[in-house]
């Protein structure tokens, strides 16, 4: 029992490696903005089916991103120096990643195609200016989030 609670440690601690990780924030950031564009103002309708579909097209992006970076971190133990066998695996991880958040971008665009709710959308913003002035604040602090160095010390 001991085993399989530490276990989730480990998880954890994995998710905040990836949290590290440059393109993850970026991945995340945008999840949390389409997904709070989606839930508080109610501007678009979601089946059940489509918030299944975005669900996991986010979380297969996440994945590929983490997976992704355990075989960067795992090539650097392995092959400290330039090789070409070791920039074609980091090449390869990195195509997944992109493949995975092309697919969802497509995804995304299916499902969210609905020009009325983005008209709301721009009414919204044209007619509550300190909300537009929020969401100008909210992207500056996304940005500080994702190009934020930090420390690199794994």
């Amino acid at each position: 029992m001991l085993a399989f609670i530490r276990s989730f440690r480990y998880a954890f601690r994995g998710l905040a490696l990836c949290l590290r990780e440059r393109n993850f924030r970026f991945h995340i950031t945008l999840a949390l903005f389409m997904y709070g564009f989606l839930v508080v103002p109610n501007w678009f309708t979601l089946s059940r089916a489509e918030w299944a579909a975005l669900i996991l097209t986010t979380v297969l992006v996440l994945a590929a991103e983490a997976f992704n970076t355990a075989i960067e971190a795992t090539i650097d133990l392995c092959s400290p120096d330039i090789h070409p066998l070791a920039a074609k695996a980091k090449d390869l991880g990195a195509g997944a990643v992109l493949l995975c958040s092309v697919g969802a971008l497509a995804v995304g665009l299916v499902i969210l195609w609905q020009p009325e709710a983005f008209a709301a959308m721009f009414d919204y913003f044209t007619q509550n200016l300190l909300s537009l002035a929020a969401l100008v604040l909210a992207l500056a602090c996304a940005c500080v989030f994702i190009f934020w160095q930090g420390r690199k010390k794994l």
